[in-house]
């Protein structure tokens, strides 16, 4: 009896590590003075120096039951830049600069083409956002995983100047919310998505007018990485008062984590175009509007706040950044919360 036979093939594991190399390369940062392989990733801080006070902010997230749709679809290309979405996003609502990255991915058997093209999207996310794919963990775990499953999580660390923090405390009555669009679902609310679809290869691989693809295809589209976007909003010269990042709990949970007490957020619901992938689940699953903009981030995948002289030019710096931005509503006094109207 050796580790192969309990399930646990070493060799397979050396080879994963080759193979992901050439991915993980194309996300250095000069910043970076270690090697992929070793016990850790060392990272250096001295350019930040000039800084104040450099504070680190931190993400941890993962891909949810979302992977349950790559499993069906056997595409695992994307899903990394997910897991990096949502970690870097969260960084970016500070008002950080994400720096670096490390995954974690657990499968029950490791199958090194498929964890390198898992790292291939996790790369591309560290690409997107401009942090370095510093670490990781790939752990085999049969018996505890299905041999064709796996589950993939990162963290990300980034650094911003305590006087750049993003913290919602100045917003006041009369500030203007500008959302900007998102790709689609993002990685939330797929347990939801899962009861109201069949999962099926025929039913994902159904095409819709409506959607200008497969479900499948609309499913499986990948978190919107912001970091780009909010970075050229601060360089238009913009403060950003507040930043909401529409993940679980869409906007009702979100957004009054970016307000303080004795203000409230009014949306506008007809400000923007909703993404038809919303409206299909709306009707097929029969769920309740209220029930949808608690889970889903209805087409919005980041929220600001900012000053109403400032509303043009940071709708002017986000559409140069490439991304679609709104006007979506108003800050406005009362009990902290969301109204939508």
């Amino acid at each position: 009896m050796d580790y192969k036979n309990a399930g646990v093939d070493i060799e397979a594991g050396y080879r994963s590590v080759e193979l992901m190399k050439e991915h993980i390369k194309g996300t250095m940062r000069k910043e970076v003075l270690t090697n992929i392989g070793g016990f850790s990733g060392a990272f250096s801080m001295e350019q930040f120096k000039n800084m104040e006070k450099p504070t680190l902010v931190s993400g941890t997230d993962g891909v949810g039951t979302k992977l349950k749709l790559a499993f069906l679809l056997d595409k695992h290309d994307t899903v990394g830049i997910d897991c990096v979405a949502m970690c870097v996003n969260d960084i970016a609502c500070a008002g950080g600069e994400p720096l670096f990255f490390l995954d974690y991915i657990a499968c029950g058997k490791n199958e090194p083409e498929k964890i390198a093209t898992i790292v291939s999207g996790v790369a591309e996310g560290c690409k997107q956002s401009g942090a370095a794919l510093i670490g990781g963990e790939t752990a085999e775990m049969p018996g505890f995983y299905p041999v064709d499953e796996y589950d993939l999580a990162g963290f990300a660390v980034g650094v911003v100047d305590e006087k750049d923090l993003i913290t919602g405390k100045t917003i006041k009555e009369g500030d203007v919310l500008i959302g900007i669009a998102s790709s689609g679902i993002h990685s939330n609310g797929f347990s939801l998505v899962r009861k109201v679809f069949n999962m099926t290869e025929e039913a994902l691989n159904t095409y819709y007018d409506s959607l200008g693809t497969t479900l499948g295809e609309a499913l499986i589209v990948p978190t919107k990485i912001y970091v780009k976007a909010l970075r050229c909003v601060k360089e238009a010269g913009v403060t950003i008062k507040g930043c909401s990042h529409i993940t679980g709990g869409g906007f009702y949970e979100n957004i009054p984590r970016m307000l303080p007490d004795g203000v409230r957020a009014v949306v506008k619901k007809d400000s923007y175009p909703i993404p038809p992938i919303f409206e299909m689940l709306s009707i097929d699953g029969d769920v309740a509007e209220e029930m949808m903009y608690n889970t889903f981030n209805m087409g919005i995948g980041m929220m600001l706040a900012v000053d109403k002289s400032d509303a043009d030019r940071t709708i002017e710096a986000l559409k140069a950044a490439g991304e679609k931005a709104y006007k979506v509503g108003a800050i406005e006094a009362g009990e902290k919360g969301v109204t939508l109207c």
